[in-house]
């Protein structure tokens, strides 16, 4: 009788088969090679077999040249490799990584196969990003020995290595490939059977959810994918990122998410069928989001929907002076900005002390810069000249532009757009900072609408290249186009969208934070885990929950609110475990507390 997997301890996983030797699997071959195993690669393809060996020899080649590899050591790794056609030369294998398709039909198929021929001990493994670990686990003669093992595109590069396990599978297995994964320079986090697991559960519904946004016509793809990248410090914009993995992948993907979460998030967006079925799959196409020179190019070529320089766009309004209303951090980051770009600023809060303070602030601001070398002393000088602090918004009657960066509350901010619709003078355009409130309600409060728009700056101001410009159905184009001009004088991206709630920014990053938080909620996974995965597998800068703890609980709950009443989105509601925190006080680093704990200053 064979003792089960469970009471048996398992010998180091030296010899591994990888079934299907596309990227993903001709790039795991290559890890598992140089980290010194065995490596018997199977397609049932012999071009595509031919293809990943040359991958490999091609890119320890590289290797090679940059001085990463000796031709020794180039030519062990290539000696470890060995490729097939036969799906019995996995029959000595410690460990199988199948990386085919993501069909169950075609998997479930190579596990049956691969039941008839292995050892009793062997670990069988799939590389699924979506479909069900336990389904395929429960075909299977041996449940216990199967589990999810999901590396992430490009292999030998990407660290994170997300190791699944189903109800069934035995806890040996799950140490046997975790210290693989180790062995292999990668990280490992640990999750268990749901869809999408950990990285790509969180990405594809941000994924998902921007191309429904582009196929609303709400902004173009340039602003989308431009947002993310300067808003969020993404490596890649959304629309650009599915045109790298496939249009068509990312709609299966979707498919076996939604099939398995029933969530509205994960229903694929319509474009992602009708580009999958027009054979505008991305990048291997040539033609996805984007239009690429050849296919599988990077090269982004202009095409019918690039937007023209200039586009006839109205002349906007001279302006020379600009007001900012505020005192906080905001407001004397942007202050600090126009007065870097030559304008001459109004600084005004709700008394003198106040504006005096602000511009104290700016002036720390700017001896940090010269301490580092970025300014010298007299620029740095000039540029505080030109900001005159009042305690009165009276001093705003000459501006060209005038700029609120007060409270994120709609009642303070209508109060202080009545005012400088009195105090302001004819044709001067009035801007509000707002990053969730409707500016048309702002515009309202005033009798000259059609001058007012928003101006999303991300903070820190001086340092955030991003400006989502905000027009409503009542601003003119001259404002708009004066805006536009004005954000290139101060050197930011501007990026145009419609007046609704969260713009493209926090309406696709803050659903992505609060379905991290759901996952926390439900025991899924821990917070070091899911922001590790969110960094290693995504790119991301900062995990989601370090993120909201610099966000602050409360800033991001009160955002989460907004985009759910106007959305009316179950998938929208705020997580109750961030209701919780913030009720009890618990608001990031700012208390010292949110989802970690920090020191106190």
């Amino acid at each position: 009788m064979v003792a089960p997997l469970s009471d048996t301890p398992l010998s180091p996983l030296r010899t591994i088969a990888v079934i299907g030797l596309g990227t993903m699997g001709t790039g795991i071959t290559e890890v598992l090679a140089k980290a010194g195993r065995e490596v018997i690669g199977i397609d049932i393809s012999e071009a595509q077999v031919a293809r990943s060996l040359a991958a490999v020899e091609a890119s320890t080649a590289r290797a090679v040249q940059r001085g990463r590899l000796t031709e020794q050591e180039r030519a062990a790794v290539l000696a470890r490799v060995h490729v097939s056609t036969d799906l019995r030369t996995a029959a000595d294998a410690d460990l199988v990584i199948e990386v085919a398709p993501e069909s169950y039909e075609i998997k479930q198929q190579i596990f049956r196969e691969l039941d008839g021929l292995v050892r009793p001990e062997t670990i069988l493994a799939t590389g699924t990003n979506a479909l069900s670990v336990t389904r395929l686990a429960a075909d299977s003669a041996r449940p216990e020995r199967v589990l999810g093992l999901h590396f992430f595109n490009p292999a030998p590069a990407m660290k994170l290595v997300e190791v699944v396990s189903s109800v069934l599978t035995a806890p040996t297995a799950v140490t046997a490939v975790t210290n693989l994964a180790l062995d292999l320079g990668k990280e490992p986090v640990a999750v268990g059977d749901r869809p999408g697991f950990v990285a790509d559960g969180l990405l594809f519904g941000y994924l998902n959810q921007a191309a429904a946004m582009y196929e609303a016509r709400y902004a173009s793809r340039e602003d989308i994918d431009a947002a993310m990248r300067l808003g969020c410090g993404l490596p890649m914009g959304p629309l650009a990122l599915l045109d790298l993995i496939g249009v068509d992948t990312a709609r299966t993907v979707l498919e076996a998410m939604y099939a398995e979460s029933h969530d509205r998030l994960h229903a694929p967006a319509p474009i992602l069928k009708q580009l999958s079925e027009a054979g505008l799959t991305g990048r291997k196409s040539g033609r996805g989001f984007y239009t690429y020179d050849a296919p599988n190019s990077a090269t982004v070529v202009p095409d019918a929907l690039t937007p023209l320089s200039g586009d006839g766009a109205a002349p906007g309004r001279p302006v020379r002076s600009v007001g900012v209303a505020g005192s906080g951090t905001m407001a004397s980051g942007i202050a600090e900005v126009f007065a870097k770009a030559g304008y001459d600023v109004v600084l005004a809060a709700r008394s003198e002390e106040k504006a005096q303070t602000a511009k104290a602030r700016i002036g720390k601001s700017l001896s940090r810069s010269v301490d580092k070398g970025r300014l010298t002393a007299e620029t740095a000088t000039r540029i505080l000249d030109r900001i005159t602090p009042a305690g009165s918004y009276d001093a705003f009657a000459d501006v060209d532009l005038a700029l609120e960066a007060v409270a994120e509350d709609l009642e303070i901010k209508q109060q202080l757009f009545a005012t400088l619709d009195k105090v302001c003078k004819p044709g001067a355009v009035l801007a509000t900072t707002t990053s969730s409130l409707p500016v048309v309600a702002c515009a309202r409060a005033t009798s000259r609408p059609q001058d007012v728009i928003g101006m999303h700056f991300f903070n820190p101001a001086p340092a955030m290249k991003l400006v989502e410009v905000v027009r409503t159905v009542l601003t003119a184009d001259d404002v708009h186009a004066t805006v536009r001009e004005v954000c290139g004088r101060i050197k930011k991206h501007a990026v145009d969208c419609g007046d609704r709630a969260g713009f493209i920014v926090n309406a696709l990053l803050f659903p992505y934070l609060n379905n991290a938080i759901k996952m926390v909620q439900e025991h899924y996974a821990s917070l070091d885990d899911i922001d590790a995965a969110m960094k290693l597998g995504g790119g991301y800068p900062m995990g989601p929950f370090e993120l909201l703890d610099v966000v602050g609980l409360d800033v991001s709950l009160a955002i989460e609110k907004v985009l759910h009443r106007e959305f009316r989105d179950p998938g929208l509601a705020p997580a109750p475990l961030l209701e919780h925190l913030v009720a009890a006080g618990c608001l990031g680093r700012k208390t010292g507390r949110g989802f970690r704990e920090y020191a106190r200053r």
